[in-house]
């Protein structure tokens, strides 16, 4: 019989987070104040986050150690399992390895509880009582109602209106964790009763949802904002991905030749792939793909630019690629991967040619779901199913030249909370959009005039 998991025991979790910004080659370009458009500094930021946060986001430490307290969080489902892809490999006829680390099996079903719980006790340690924040698909507002259970914390969602409408099941999650959701743009902020006065049926966006997390968070005591993807220290949590896959594929044997994973803000793709950079700079033959739906292109067709994190121009400015913070995408079902920017971080890695993007429909996405679903038994998330795509298209390369290449994708999550995305997919309903150039040019139009940093 085979081997197919490579499993670590609860003393092989790492024991830190590994932060790569003192080791990049050229630094990153400071977010700004978007007042001033100067560099901001940590008091700009303590309004919303507390302290031990804002130190992460910025730190110069290679290693940042993980509390004792969420490591016994962690212990609930860390490690997690890799697999080796037998079936899959069969199923292509592909001389490749295949290999994916499953972040399925934490209690919210994908990787953001890895973050959501950091943030919950910082915050806790920091006084707060009450954390908002928003949700695409649902899995981050679900691990965040997980995380503020476990510390105590009120928790109140902003959920992009037509996920909210797709995905009642996470809705649900939410709500039996303690959380208060509500469909986005909502009339309990002025961001989204501005945003209903001119689109009434305004499907939302996570841009229009951060603007009202942010505002709610900013104008109520006690509160902090919170968000899953994007900012440095959420990645910086996430690197726990990869510094397990590195152990196991020294377990297996097998050094990988190309990572990917789905990327949407960057959260579950940049922590997979981060701990991998560093020998890749060391002289490693690994390309890093990135893989994004083409209904929302921002490596593919956005710009490198600075630009809001947010509809209502309430974040700092952030030098990232970006299809513009008024970017409305279509009501795609891999909801996840909706958002106009990409984090500063894995744009700056897509900039410096260390990072490669990769766009697909959501149809022939599906068709490859259902592939893994059939081969390997789990249904995956439709933001993961974009990464499987990009998987089978390197089997195929590796294939038609014969090379017994190693791939590695990060499986983020499952999809058992996302089968209405399934049954309009089997029903023929998915429609394969491609958003149009001359929309991204008009959103990029708007955006600030920055020259310097």
């Amino acid at each position: 019989m085979k081997d197919r998991k490579i499993l670590l025991g609860e003393k092989d979790i790492p024991r830190y987070w590994y932060n790569i910004l003192p080791e990049l080659k050229t630094p990153l370009a400071p977010p700004l104040n978007p007042k001033t458009q100067k560099p901001i500094n940590p008091e700009d930021l303590a309004a919303i986050f507390p302290m031990a946060l804002i130190e992460q986001e910025m730190s110069p430490k290679s290693e940042i150690p993980i509390p004792e307290e969420l490591m016994d969080v962690y212990s609930l489902w860390r490690p997690t399992p890799m697999f080796r892809a037998y079936n899959l490999e069969k199923a292509l006829g592909t001389p490749a390895k295949i290999y994916y680390k499953y972040e399925g099996v934490s209690p919210p079903g994908s990787h953001k509880p890895n973050t959501a719980v950091a943030q919950a006790y910082y915050n806790k340690k920091a006084g707060v009582k009450r954390l908002t924040t928003e949700t695409g698909a649902g899995q981050w507002g679900s691990a965040l109602s997980f995380a503020c259970s476990f510390f105590g914390l009120e928790c109140k969602v902003y959920m992009v209106k037509v996920s909210y409408q797709q995905k009642p099941y996470r809705r649900s999650m939410m709500q039996v964790w303690g959380s208060t959701v509500v469909p986005s743009p909502s009339r309990d902020t002025e961001a989204g009763r501005r945003i209903l006065a001119k689109d009434p049926e305004s499907l939302g966006s996570l841009g229009i949802a951060i603007s009202e997390a942010v505002e709610d968070a900013a104008t109520h005591e006690g509160t902090n904002y919170s968000l899953g993807s994007v900012l440095n220290h959420v990645l910086l949590h996430q690197t726990i991905v990869g510094l397990e896959s590195k152990k196991q594929f020294e377990e297996a044997g097998v050094k990988p030749n190309v990572i990917i994973g789905c990327c949407g803000g960057g959260s579950n793709y940049g922590g997979f792939m981060i701990p991998f950079v560093r020998d890749k700079m060391a002289g490693e033959d690994i390309r890093f793909v990135a893989v994004e739906p083409t209904a929302c292109p921002t490596f593919t067709k956005g710009e490198f630019r600075y630009d809001f994190g947010d509809t209502a121009e309430l974040t700092p400015l952030m030098k990232m690629y970006t299809l513009g913070h008024d970017f409305v995408p279509a009501g795609i079902h891999a909801g996840g991967l909706r958002y106009h920017g990409d984090s500063p971080l894995l744009s700056h890695l897509v900039k410096e040619g260390i990072v490669e993007g990769a766009a697909y429909h959501q149809n022939p996405v599906f068709d490859n779901a259902v592939l893994f679903a059939k081969a390997e038994g789990i249904i995956p998330a439709p933001e993961a199913a974009h990464a499987i795509m990009a998987v089978v298209e390197e089997a195929k390369r590796c294939k038609e030249e014969g090379k017994e290449e190693v791939i590695a994708f990060n499986l983020s999550g499952h999809g058992y909370f996302d089968l209405a995305a399934y049954d309009a997919y089997l029903a023929n309903k998915l429609e394969d959009y491609e958003h149009p150039e001359e929309k991204i040019r008009e959103a990029l139009s708007r955006l600030p005039l920055i020259e310097s940093y």
